[in-house]
């Protein structure tokens, strides 16, 4: 049984019906070296939580310095995955108020890298937001699976860095300490209904999204992780099915990373670059 995020009677999106982005597989083992790379993970949390920002806002926010991340910032719009955006004051109303930051981290002077060749104006990044999958597993060469595994241990280990942050700061956040659902569950499914049941989720996470234009009040960026895996072969697994669901609740956290299901064609895995 599943705990029911938000309040008796609110308002739930359920006839919301939003244009989803069509997918788009990252297959250029390139690309995925690029995504791969630590510290451009670190960037792109950043800019997906925090919204649009210069070099030297993330090299003071990351304890990077200025040149270093203006040089991730363009590998990461080399793959499509970071833009520049708006003038500095546009740029802070679509964040949500992030910092306006001018020049070097260190000495507050201006920087070339931050600046637009010719236009003297800062340069400002933002997250580009989009349905983007990986390869199935099956698909994947074995330098490929080598990425991705490097990959996923990075943004698993920061995802669970946040929720620990959540869990210790969690006295402070007021109501949203137990707003916030969990679910551990089991189901016994082929390849192909797994399959169905992530684009099912998907297609969920997509219908309660919405512009900023449209967002209430109080509303706060909600980090959604969803993974499904076979558990392995055992010959207890040759008896009758059963399913189950191991217990749900709230105030304990949202569930973990955005992945595949299993190794079946033509299954992808889902990377999301942008909550909203």
């Amino acid at each position: 049984m599943a705990q029911e995020p938000g309040t008796p009677g609110a308002e739930t999106p359920t006839e919301r019906t939003p244009t989803a982005p069509a997918p788009v597989e990252l297959s250029d083992l390139a690309a995925l070296k690029a995504l791969a790379q630590p510290r451009r993970q670190r960037m792109l949390q950043h800019l997906t939580l925090h919204g649009p920002a210069t070099s030297a806002t993330l090299a003071r926010a990351l304890g990077l310095n200025t040149g270093s991340t203006s040089y991730h910032l363009r590998e990461l719009a080399r793959y499509g995955l970071v833009e520049e955006t708006e003038t500095a004051t546009e740029a802070a109303t679509r964040g949500g108020g992030a910092g306006v930051a001018e020049g070097d981290a260190e000495t507050g002077t201006s920087t070339g890298a931050e600046r637009t060749p010719g236009h003297g104006r800062e340069r400002w990044w933002r997250a580009i937001p989009g349905d983007r999958r990986f390869p199935p597993r099956s698909r994947q060469s074995a330098e490929m699976r080598h990425v991705m595994d490097e990959l996923n241990h990075h943004a698993y280990a920061a995802d669970l860095e946040l929720f620990e942050q959540f869990q210790r700061d969690s006295a402070e956040t007021g109501p949203w300490a137990d707003a916030f659902p969990y679910s551990r569950g089991t189901i016994r499914l082929t390849p192909p209904e797994l399959r169905a049941f992530f684009e099912e989720y998907i297609a969920l996470l997509n219908r309660y999204k919405r512009p900023e234009a449209e967002t209430p009040a109080g509303a706060r960026t909600v980090l959604t992780r969803f993974l499904a895996f076979p558990t392995p072969v055992t010959d207890a697994d040759t008896g009758a099915g059963v399913c189950a669901d191991e217990g749900t609740g709230a105030g304990a956290g949202v569930v973990a990373a955005l992945a595949s299901p299993a190794d079946a064609d033509p299954v992808h895995n889902r990377n999301e670059t942008e909550p909203s």
